[in-house]
């Protein structure tokens, strides 16, 4: 499984990129989710509408990744209802995330939308490539974190700008579980049991989920067709 690579400090300099790897540590694991990020469109279970990136394009590449940091579970989602997904880089353990090759314009875009902005205007990367983090607001999402780099490219994503410890956890919704697992499925072909072991075990969901519920909120798995002589 690939882990980004950390930026060393002598190579901490800006340097504008043309890609970089969005990494989605929740929904947008789901590669339909992420279409109506960059197309346009109401996504499967969502309440609004996206208004779409400029650069309609697909992801060039998709990269299944394990994020440095803790995946943690607080607040109230307006969508699922119980505790959203944040992602704390500085926590313990590792993060799975899905990482899509997109262009700077795109990410900018992406990350637009997920703070409740307008879309439209190119982000000012220096900061979060250069010291790695780069807190833009107080909401949710408004905080971007560069993880490393893979294949030269760095990979960014956004969360809260609190730690996980500062703030209470929350419990996921039972249909929030169910696409989060869904789409740890489909990025890292992980089995039930040890997406089930994964989310149930993230802070927010310890002891309020057992790997045994959440296993039973998935498809069971196709079976195999039978050998033919």
């Amino acid at each position: 499984m690939t882990t980004p690579r950390r930026l060393p400090p002598q190579q901490r300099e800006f340097s504008a990129p043309r890609q970089v790897w969005y990494a989605s540590f929740g929904s947008n694991m789901h590669r339909s989710r992420l279409e109506c990020y960059l197309s346009g469109g109401r996504p499967s279970g969502g309440r609004r509408a996206q208004p779409g990136c400029r650069d309609p394009r697909p992801p060039e590449r998709a990269l299944p990744l394990m994020l440095p940091g803790e995946l943690y579970f607080a607040l109230e989602s307006s969508l699922w209802t119980g505790g959203t997904a944040f992602y704390d880089p500085a926590g313990e353990g590792r993060t799975a995330a899905q990482a899509w090759l997109v262009t700077a314009g795109q990410f900018s875009d992406i990350a637009a939308q997920e703070m409740h902005r307008a879309p439209g205007e190119d982000l000012d990367l220096r900061e979060v490539l250069t010291s790695g983090r780069d807190e833009r607001g107080t909401g949710r999402y408004e905080t971007l974190v560069c993880a490393g780099t893979v294949d030269g490219r760095p990979v960014l994503t956004f969360t809260a700008p609190w730690r996980r410890g500062d703030v209470e956890g929350n419990a996921p919704a039972e249909s929030y579980l169910r696409h989060l697992a869904s789409g740890l499925a489909a990025s890292h072909g992980w089995s039930g049991e040890r997406i089930a072991d994964y989310l149930a075990t993230r802070p927010g969901a310890a002891g309020h989920w057992s790997a045994e519920e959440i296993e039973a909120l998935l498809p069971p798995a196709p079976s195999e067709a039978p050998l033919r002589n």
